[in-house]
């Protein structure tokens, strides 16, 4: 199954207990590919961060079955200043800040490795260069098999793969970025100041680089495609979302599934891993369900028309 499981909350606003049976569930229908940070969920109150990797810890020596999950976890925007709820003292991406959080993300997660390492954010302050060598020390000693990079623009991607490549070092063979079927205005910010979206050139890419997944969040937008009390951000407020929204409703109907799974559907049709966050058993089977749902060419035509 290629979805991956968001674990922001686990250990915080969805108990260890609730955790624990979310993970159960999940492996026992066939998903593998867990999805964590080195900070979250820093930005709720009483929390410093980590408490994610704490939590899929504790489970994965629980169950005492690590090679059946793929861990991944990142590094680069858990704060350095206590208490601070923006990416203003963001750890970054220098080659200390890397060897030193690898080594708390294995202490929290109990494991003496990590499937894909993700650098979270962007860090411009550091030549990639010093980045892209220091993953490649911790593939070479093991601690890392794969490494990913979150929320970085289609350049500075290609660029960190060439320089990587130039030094026969590890490349980045992932790219976690904001992605889902509606899409904001053009050139509209998002209230989110540290998500970056897919766009189209990023897409144009990741098709035609062999050795390159894109993991996509906010698939599902926060429950905003089913729920009335969760409304769409003002970014997405234009004529294209009525459209696409008619279209997605009018497979969903067609198929027998809801809006979510669709919209899950349609991102595994173009190879893509969607992550998705779950608090409870009911959206995590909704989910998860979403892998038996398939797209005939027709459909797909018909949803990425809609504009």
């Amino acid at each position: 199954m290629n979805i991956a499981l968001g674990t922001i909350p686990f250990g915080t606003t969805v108990s260890e207990k609730d955790s624990f049976a979310i993970l159960d569930r999940f492996v026992e229908a066939g998903g593998t590919m867990l999805d964590t940070a080195n900070n979250y969920p820093f930005w709720v109150e009483g929390c410093s961060g980590g408490e994610s990797e704490q939590t899929i810890g504790a489970w994965l020596a629980a169950r005492g079955d690590r090679e059946a999950v793929v861990v991944s976890t990142k590094v680069g925007a858990r704060p350095t200043v206590p208490g601070d709820t923006t990416l203003a003292s963001a750890e970054g991406l220098s080659a200390a800040t890397v060897t030193r959080a690898v080594e708390g993300s294995l202490r929290r997660l109990r494991t003496d490795y990590i499937d894909v390492y993700w650098s979270h954010i962007e860090d411009r302050s550091v030549p990639i260069e010093e980045t892209m060598g220091a993953f490649d020390e911790l593939f070479r000693r093991g601690v890392v098999r794969s490494v990913g990079a979150s929320n970085l623009t289609t350049w500075r991607l290609e660029r960190a793969r060439n320089a990587a490549a130039s030094h026969g070092w590890l490349r980045y063979t992932y790219v976690q970025l904001r992605h889902t079927y509606l899409r904001p205005r053009p050139f509209a910010r998002l209230a989110e100041s540290g998500h970056v979206l897919a766009t189209d050139e990023m897409l144009d890419y990741v098709r035609t680089e062999p050795d390159l997944t894109l993991w996509a969040y906010n698939t599902l937008m926060a429950g905003a495609y089913t729920r009335d009390d969760r409304p769409l951000p003002e970014s997405y407020d234009h004529a294209g979302t009525a459209r696409r929204l008619a279209a997605l409703r009018e497979v969903a109907s067609e198929l027998g599934v809801t809006p979510n799974q669709v919209v899950l559907a349609w991102l595994l049709a173009d190879g893509h891993v969607p992550i998705v966050g779950v608090s409870t058993m009911a959206q995590l089977d909704e989910a998860v369900a979403a892998a038996d749902v398939k797209l005939d060419d027709e459909l797909r035509a018909r949803l990425d028309a809609a504009r």
